[in-house]
């Protein structure tokens, strides 16, 4: 992979080619990169259900021609019913991880699209919500080719995930898990989508849907109640910058993970590497994310909830003062708290010079199962990732939001260069966003950054230990350094465990790079 796509002046990169194909109809219709982000937000949650759907959340990062930069927050809350009491009486120790006591949020995503087409709207977007829907609705109604990526996952070794409410009657074809380039129909799940694009997306928290996911909802017996849908709304949130050599990077605030990436780059940066693929480079990558997550891990949570000042940990003396406690030479133990994580990113930047950096997630694979009849909506099991211990860092709170490890990044480089990238993956995101930005930083084109081995340090995808685990073609050598530094290996096949990710660059001229990682069934399209 050594030639990237070019595209004069417009284009788009997806974990899923019709996602691609979707965001790319709407750039040749005169869309803008808010517009097609949607259509590819609704054609993904129909085709690649394994990663995300609208009954998650979702999150965006803009930057707009002038050069502002907007994050959007569409993170639901905790359901008025998700008290710990209610679990307390359930005698569970943690928040189950499928069926309805896991979908205990209120998805967030929808009103994260609608506030995004506010700003489309406010800078000239005119195409209407049922073209920006119609790709994804014919997808659910007509059938569409199930993804390579879903068949390795095998939902029947999961007891909960079967027996959620709907989700084998929706996902497994005639009774099987479905095979790869098998048709898939969900037709309620199309209507859904019909019913949008013409009553608006309101109605998804307000309305007639919003109606019937609440009856469905209290049917099955989750905590999420028709007043937890009205009173939700995305919002406008500031996000994080650091200044870097050369340039400048975004990302968003708590509760993402997103200080987390910029910390593991802060560092990175001090550590002065200038040799990648060598052992400094990876070693150093790994210390530097164990120093990132554990700030991460005692300091992330709601934001309205917040401890500390996030800020403070972005100085150039806290990263100093952090920096300082790597030893170049020797592995740190490091007991670490990790989640898996399934999530889709996607990237667009349209001829204006205006990039949208999204992610959109369920969580785990197919998230809590629960699949509401009426509408065809999957709901996540983000929830999970509160505590039941009323002093943890997040503990369940109803009206609280949860952790994310959710965390779409933007680079502004000083040559005039703008790059929009991504990648799914729980706590590998902020590793694989580092390992794909550096490479490119140093030179290889974003299809060699993409392409290239990856580490993980910790756990994604539900690897059961928080070991360093190298991908399939990590050079031998390095691998061998890594072990004698004090690093326990564990050397993994190439694939899903490594993250999907994917990248978009803006040149000067306004000519534009794009490229989707091999290890999806997506790419990129552009005009």
């Amino acid at each position: 992979m050594n030639d990237t796509p070019s595209f004069s002046h417009a284009a788009v990169a997806a974990p899923h080619r019709l996602a691609a194909q979707a965001g790319r109809d709407i750039l040749v219709q005169g869309g803008n990169a808010i517009e097609a982000m949607v259509a590819m937000a609704a054609t993904i949650a129909v085709v690649y259900p394994h990663m995300n759907a609208i009954g998650g959340d979702g999150f965006w990062l803009m930057r707009e021609p002038n050069g502002k930069v907007r994050a959007i927050e569409a993170c639901g809350f905790a359901g008025e019913k998700a008290t710990r009491e209610r679990y307390r009486r359930m005698e569970v120790e943690a928040i189950p991880s499928r069926g309805p006591e896991a979908a205990l949020t209120v998805p967030g995503s929808v009103g994260g699209w609608a506030l995004a087409l506010e700003l489309s709207a406010a800078i000239g977007g005119r195409l209407p919500l049922n073209i920006l829907l119609e790709n994804a609705a014919a997808h659910a109604l007509a059938g569409y080719p199930v993804s390579a990526s879903e068949t390795r996952f095998d939902p029947t070794k999961d007891r909960g995930l079967m027996a959620a409410p709907g989700f084998a009657e929706t996902y497994l074809i005639d009774g099987k898990p479905a095979k790869a380039g098998e048709v898939r129909k969900v037709a309620p799940f199309g209507e859904t989508l019909r019913h949008l694009a013409h009553a608006g997306l309101d109605d998804f928290y307000r309305g007639d849907i919003a109606r019937e996911i609440a009856g469905d909802l209290e049917r099955i017996g989750a905590p999420v109640t028709r007043a937890d849908l009205k009173a939700y709304r995305a919002a406008w949130r500031q996000p994080l910058s650091l200044r870097i050599h050369g340039a400048t990077l975004y990302n968003t605030p708590p509760p993402t993970q997103g200080i987390a990436s910029l910390i593991l780059l802060g560092l990175f940066e001090r550590l002065k590497i200038r040799n990648v693929e060598s052992f400094a480079y990876f070693h150093g990558l790994i210390e530097a994310s164990k120093r990132a997550l554990s700030i991460r891990d005692f300091l992330v949570t709601d934001f309205a909830h917040l401890d500390e000042d996030y800020a403070d940990f972005l100085t150039p003396d806290a990263l100093d003062r952090e920096v300082s406690r790597i030893d170049m030479a020797r592995a740190a133990s490091w007991p670490l708290k990790s989640d898996a994580g399934d999530t889709v990113w996607m990237g667009a930047i349209d001829a204006e010079g205006r990039a949208v950096s999204f992610i959109q997630s369920i969580y785990w694979e197919f998230g809590s199962g629960c699949v509401l009849p009426r509408t065809g909506v999957l709901m996540q099991n983000r929830g999970v990732s509160f505590s039941l211990d009323p002093a943890a860092v997040n503990p369940l709170q109803p009206g609280r939001r949860p952790f994310h490890t959710l965390n779409p990044p933007l680079c502004v480089f000083d040559d005039g260069r703008l790059m929009s990238y991504g990648v799914m993956g729980g706590d590998g995101q902020p590793q694989f966003q580092a390992q794909l930005l550096t490479r490119y930083r140093a030179g290889q084109n974003l299809c060699q950054a993409l392409d290239a081995p990856r580490y993980l340090f910790g756990r994604a995808w539900g690897a059961p230990s928080t070991s360093v685990k190298l991908e399939e073609g990590f050079d031998d050598g390095i691998g061998r350094a890594l072990a004698q530094a004090g690093h326990e290996i564990e050397w993994k096949p190439r694939g899903d465990l490594f993250g999907h990710a994917g990248a978009l660059v803006r040149n000067a001229k306004g000519a534009i790079e794009a490229a989707h990682d091999p290890r999806s069934d997506g790419g990129a399209e552009g005009v």
